[in-house]
């Protein structure tokens, strides 16, 4: 027989497959061949360091110096990526989580006998004190589908809570999909702060103790505060974290984009628990309001809101948690212009940190442990502009006979111990990942002129616009966003023809023309995929200006449909207010 507990702690039905899913999934960052494979691929890189920096190796100056600094960034880049890595073996679930999640629905067998069956208004308890969870949905121009599932599926989650839509994009069809939803709605009159200061303002008239945030496009599984809510049980920590996944891997830019996070979400950031130094990423994230309002709101001075108050709150003390568990899935970006706007904001936050709020100063209060980690993120960036310096040195070759090595090492010598740096983090990506993808490779070679646009910005201090990813409006071609990428690719073809015509001459394939062409090859599939999304964009065009055919039908009437959730949230209110002054948050204290 089933008792009331039982189906308490149960919750929504699953499939088997489902646990299993988690415990892989949990399990990854703790797998014993992975820290082989971890210091194999090490190995690897020291061996390759070691063969670039020898004397005897040493090429012409300028290609040698290109590949030079190419490569120290990518390998500093590497082993402090491999040592998180094998930091991450400690899961951050420990017997006090167990312990409060067991009893996190205690309350409901006392306070509401009859809500097994509505457990989205089941109370929940941390120790003997009632939660209360605040659930924000911050919405910008986001297509008004999305933002209904994503609503939706907020509502559904388990554990008694409150949903707020929060529209900085001030549209009367959101705030109808709210009412009708019962769902509160939030508009400000002004958009100071962009996404930050949506959610300060909403945090003056949202007072639950706990609130977390989900961008519009990011839909939440039933289990997100079940699985976040019980860490907080902790009084030190200030948010848990949860990855970002894609629902949405349709073509070459989406998967590149998609799987480029991949290794972060299920390696790094679960190294990052060790250090204290997982950051928040905007989304997906519960955060304990108390630790907000002790850095006087979330971080609006820059338009990475989410590291850079992540940044703050350990600086103060704060404890921050990541867990490896899917627990919402949105989209990654679809095309150019959203992929570029996206990488372009991260990179200009990771900048701004490095310029303005330097980890290894030491006027940044901070352990040893988290400095190292936040430099490595505000130095990521530089690893993306890398490509472009390699992809000059083999035009050296074939047009001044500059060579980056020694003309007594063979390309059979050069090319294994470059294998031995690349070619062992493919093998452990396919460990990994399950295979090495040719989108994230095409993206990774292909993003440099994004990221020499947003160190220029920051070093200028040029504002950065807000953009959010997938954002609705007319669409601009792809090719306004990759011009220098198209210029580089002609470069690059003209070159290769003038390399074959060159070994065809002399009847010998060098290193340098096959290089040449694989960079061309790699650069020409993202122009081909650019060409895909306009024909794409173009065809929706046409279709959306036919004229509709409309045929009289008689209208059949059917039965009501009653959204879930709207009976219950009735009373949900509308807010169109004022900002509220930055004194009803607290002041901003200097760390």
């Amino acid at each position: 027989m089933t008792t009331l507990k039982d189906r308490l702690y149960r919750g929504p039905r699953r499939s088997e497959a489902e646990p299993l899913a988690r415990a892989a999934e949990n399990q990854a960052a703790q797998s014993p061949t992975l820290s082989l494979f971890v210091l194999v691929a090490t190995v690897g890189v020291l061996a390759y360091t070691l063969f670039l920096f020898n004397p005897g190796n040493r090429g012409d100056w300028l290609p040698y110096s290109l590949v030079i600094i190419a490569e120290v960034v990518l390998v500093s880049q590497a082993l402090v990526s491999m040592w998180t890595i094998l930091a991450g073996g400690q899961d951050p679930r420990g017997f006090t989580f167990h312990h409060t999640q067991e009893r996190l629905f205690d309350g409901a067998m006392t306070d509401r006998l009859g809500a097994a069956d509505s457990p989205q208004y089941w109370p929940m308890y941390i120790g003997d004190k009632r939660v209360a969870v605040d659930v924000f949905i911050t919405v910008y121009g986001e297509d008004l589908e999305k933002v209904r599932a994503t609503a939706v599926a907020a509502l559904a989650i388990r554990g008694e809570h409150t949903t707020w839509i929060l529209d900085d994009g001030k549209s009367d069809e959101v705030r109808e999909l709210a009412a009708g939803l019962g769902v509160n709605y939030i508009r400000r009159l002004s958009g100071n702060g962009a996404k930050a200061g949506n959610i300060n303002h909403a945090m003056t008239l949202a007072k639950g103790g706990f609130f977390a945030i989900f961008d519009a496009d990011f839909v939440p599984k039933p289990d997100f505060l079940y699985e976040t809510i019980p860490f907080f049980i902790d009084d030190n920590v200030a948010f848990v974290q949860t990855p970002q996944a894609y629902g949405n891997m349709t073509n070459l830019v989406s998967r590149g984009a998609g799987f480029m996070q991949s290794v972060f979400y299920r390696f790094i950031q679960p190294g990052r628990n060790r250090f204290n130094a997982a950051f928040c990423v905007g989304t997906n994230v519960v955060f304990r309001r108390a630790a907000v309002q002790d850095i006087g709101g979330m971080n609006t001075d820059s338009k990475s809101e989410d590291v850079w108050t992540s940044l703050e709150l350990h600086e103060r003390g704060w404890r921050s948690i990541y867990i490896p568990v899917t627990l919402a899935v949105g989209d990654a970006p679809e095309t150019v212009e959203d992929y570029t706007k996206q990488q372009m904001r991260w990179a200009s936050g990771g900048f701004e940190i490095l310029m303005q709020r330097n980890p290894l100063s030491p006027r940044t209060r901070l352990t040893l442990d988290q400095r190292l980690q936040y430099t490595v993120t505000a130095t990521h960036y530089f690893a993306g502009i890398t490509p472009f310096l390699l992809l000059m040195v083999p035009p050296l070759e074939i047009f001044f006979d500059l060579r980056p090595v020694n003309l007594t090492v063979t390309p059979l010598t050069w090319f294994l111990f470059y294998a031995g740096f690349y070619g062992l983090q493919m093998l452990l990506a396919f460990h990994t990942m399950g295979s090495f993808r040719l989108e994230t490779l095409v993206l990774a070679t292909v993003s440099f002129p994004i990221y020499v646009a947003a160190l220029v910005n920051v070093f200028s201090g040029r504002e950065q616009k807000w953009h959010v990813t997938g954002g609705g409006g007319r669409r601009s071609s792809p090719f306004n966003f990759m011009i220098p990428q198209v210029m580089i690719f002609v470069f690059l073809f003209l070159t290769s023809l003038v390399a074959i015509a060159k070994d065809v001459e002399h009847q010998t394939l060098t290193l340098a023309t096959a290089w040449n062409v694989t960079n061309t090859i790699v650069i020409g599939v993202f122009i081909a995929a650019a060409f895909r999304e306009s024909h794409r964009a173009k065809a929706a065009i046409r279709r959306a200006r036919r004229p509709l055919r409309v045929t009289a039908r008689p209208i059949e009437t059917g039965p009501t449909l009653v959204t879930a959730g709207s009976q219950r949230h009735a009373d949900a209110s509308v807010f169109e207010t004022q900002p509220a002054p930055a004194s009803e948050l607290t002041e901003r204290r200097t760390p």
